[in-house]
């Protein structure tokens, strides 16, 4: 029997909630990992892009690879089967992720000619302000942008950035 059709309800409960605290573990993730010890990789998002693809593009191999573990220790080993879900759960955001942020947001594999979506433009400005001040919010599906930066973007003279070319574009706001 294939275990994804042996899934229960109880499984499909541990996928879902895996996937809403992976937002949490992202917004850490990137905060003290991708702005800290890890930056020599994510630096690149940060910058003008010079090719198709860029160092920050290991993350998600190295987060895949970590579910690919997870998936064959959870089809493998019965008492660690608990982990087929989480696994589930952790490829899900990142699919989600990869939509969001990649393709709608950066404009990636063709994602500038997308009609554009309220909710998603939401998401779109709260990353918008953290690439423009390199700081929260961190997280991308549910991102919490702090009095402080809401504040910093209201007194800010800097133009926004054109998240799918990170660079600074003159805008009226910005030449006050």
């Amino acid at each position: 029997m294939n275990v994804l059709s042996s899934l229960s309800s109880w499984d499909l409960l541990v996928a879902v909630s895996t996937f809403v605290v992976m937002e949490g573990v992202a917004a850490a993730e990137h905060r003290w990992a991708m702005h800290g010890f890890a930056w020599s990789w994510h630096r690149s998002h940060h910058l003008p892009p010079t090719g198709r693809f860029e160092d920050n593009d290991r993350f998600p191999f190295v987060f895949a690879g970590l579910a690919v573990v997870m998936f064959v220790l959870g089809t493998n080993v019965d008492p660690l089967r608990f982990l087929v879900p989480v696994a589930i759960g952790i490829t899900a955001y990142g699919a989600a992720y990869f939509l969001v942020h990649d393709v709608y947001i950066h404009g990636r594999l063709g994602g500038r000619h997308l009609p554009r979506w309220a909710p998603l433009e939401r998401l779109a400005s709260a990353h918008e302000l953290h690439h423009r001040f390199n700081d929260a919010p961190y997280g991308m599906l549910a991102p919490v942008v702090p009095g402080h930066v809401r504040d910093q973007a209201e007194r800010s003279r800097h133009a926004p950035i054109d998240l799918t070319e990170r660079r600074r574009v003159t805008t009226e706001r910005a030449k006050d």
